[in-house]
């Protein structure tokens, strides 16, 4: 190889090399001033994120489930007499009070065997009054009347005093089948939709009701709870009828606040799962038989429990996990364990402690040990504030 080429392969490598210098020179984690002073790479910018403290509370532990609305007691009201409907005295729908009128049946054929078996006893009434009179004139004659004739007349007068009774009786049953000729509501409740209409002819031995009556004030709900959470009921329920809340059934709005009435007196096999009653006041008529709803059923309280937002709570694949931030601002991570979850707060056994603070938004973007900018967290995101560096 001539002198000449080696020379310039030398000075190619030089160039090369001096290129690579002042390329790290310009674009390296340091820049360098025109009178040498070293400036330092921009840090990376903290990650915003928001947080809320870990606190200690009692929290309510609740079985969650769902649900079908009862009348507390709903009636098919039918007739219990013949005839012909004359007038209707309810509107359906209408709130109807314990004996009001509902229905009119024709009376007259009720009346006229009212008022016939009132006669046959006034009937039976005045020939006793005449047998008493002739028993009394044969116990006044003494021996010139026979033994026989006053044995005879006083057999009469205790024949016709059991026929007064039995005219009493007769009386009694023809009174009563008049009265049922007004049908009047067994309950309190809402009346349905009407099934027959004024002029129908109506007789007992159909099974076809009038109107049905539902008892709303107070009503119940019939819902279910696993088998393996029997113990926990039956003790709740032997302290107090437990407190027991009807939501919409996406669970977003409460209805109405009750109690555990009762549980059911077996389990079903097939499901594994136990009914349960609970009642409420329903006063301002918020749940309506047959509509759906979710329950939850308080079963315990938890004593000053370590709780924080579900937020904070995130899931890897080593298991639940949060973020806490430091003195320093930097994010920590702590494995957890979670017992309860309800109503956006979680019971966290392990891995945290009161007083920390943990993140609740913006995870993501962090990682152990990255600087943060924190915000509270807060319903009203006007009304966050931030935490200063």
């Amino acid at each position: 190889m001539s002198k000449s080429r080696t020379i310039g392969w030398v000075l190619l490598v030089a160039a090369i090399g001096a290129a690579g210098y002042f390329g790290v020179q310009r674009y390296g984690g340091e820049h360098t001033k025109a009178d040498g002073q070293k400036i330092a790479a921009p840090a990376r910018p903290p990650v915003p994120v928001r947080i809320a403290r870990v606190e200690t509370a009692d929290f309510p532990v609740y079985l969650t489930g769902l649900g079908t609305v009862q009348g507390f007691n709903t009636v098919q009201v039918r007739t219990r007499v013949d005839g012909q409907i004359m007038k209707i005295a309810f509107q359906e729908g209408q709130l109807v009070k314990k004996d009001d009128v509902l229905v009119e049946i024709d009376p007259r054929p009720y009346q006229a065997a009212l008022d016939q078996a009132t006669a046959k006893k006034q009937q039976d009434e005045a020939n006793l009054a005449n047998a008493k009179l002739d028993l009394q004139r044969y116990t006044r004659l003494g021996e010139f009347a026979t033994r026989q004739q006053t044995d005879t007349q006083r057999s009469m007068v205790a024949q016709l005093t059991a026929q007064i009774a039995a005219d009493e009786a007769a009386i009694t049953n023809a009174q009563t089948q008049l009265d049922y000729a007004t049908v009047k509501a067994p309950i309190t409740g809402i009346a349905g939709l009407r099934q027959v209409d004024v002029g129908n002819i109506v007789n007992a031995a159909t099974q076809t009701g009038i109107v049905s009556i539902a008892q709303i004030e107070p009503i119940a709900v019939i819902f279910t709870a696993p088998e393996d959470q029997l113990p926990d009921i039956k003790a709740a329920l032997a302290a107090s009828p437990p407190k027991t809340i009807a939501y919409s059934t996406d669970g977003k709005r409460a209805l109405s606040t009750g109690v555990l009435a009762l549980i059911n007196n077996q389990v079903d096999t097939t499901s594994g799962t136990i009914r349960l009653k609970a009642v409420f006041e329903n006063k301002d008529h918020a749940l309506w038989p047959g509509q759906s709803v979710s329950t939850r059923l308080l079963v315990r309280t938890l004593k000053d429990a370590t709780v924080v937002p579900d937020d904070a709570v995130q899931h890897g694949t080593d298991g639940l996990y949060a973020y806490t931030v430091n003195q320093d601002n930097k994010a920590e991570l702590h494995r957890i364990k979670v017992s309860y979850s309800i109503d956006g707060k979680s019971v966290v056994d392990e891995g945290l402690s009161p007083g920390q603070q943990v993140i609740t938004s913006g995870q993501y973007k962090v990682s152990p040990g990255a600087l943060v900018s924190t915000a509270v967290a807060s319903s009203d995101a006007t009304q966050s504030k931030v935490k200063p560096e």
